[in-house]
């Protein structure tokens, strides 16, 4: 069930939760990483930390993705982020020409409220090309 109008305001109020400001990716070799979310995708960065430590692309609405070095420990490979785009399929199509892999060969799930397609970054991180349904 999908929450409508006031009632995703009730719960974002007795959550104190407003939305999202900034959401982060680990990566493994950061020069890369920047290059293909730069470079293929078409972020700019808008910060990088000394020493090759992190990157920051900040979009128009003040939200930020952020990418940071990992360090120690074992790296896994993240998932979860949803990049809001105007048309699935054209974004598909132009990733597609620039290389981007696409779970089950890009296929678009249609679905009732959205529309998505599921890619991977250059350091295997998950990411969803993701459209709402007015």
């Amino acid at each position: 069930m999908f929450l409508q109008g006031d009632e995703k305001m009730q719960v974002a109020q007795a959550n104190a939760i407003t939305g999202i400001d900034c959401t982060t990716y680990l990566v493994k070799d950061m020069d890369r990483a920047i290059k293909f979310w730069r470079d293929t995708i078409g972020l700019k960065p808008t910060m990088e930390y000394p020493g090759g430590a992190g990157a920051e692309f900040t979009f128009n609405d003040g939200t930020t993705f952020g990418l940071y070095k990992m360090h120690d420990g074992t790296w896994t490979a993240g998932s979860g982020v949803l990049f809001r785009v105007a048309d699935v399929k054209a974004a598909v199509a132009g990733l597609k020409q620039k290389g981007v892999e696409f779970d089950d060969n890009g296929e678009i799930y249609d679905g009732e409220h959205c529309m998505m397609a599921f890619a991977k970054d250059s350091e295997g991180n998950s990411f969803i090309l993701h459209h709402i349904k007015e």
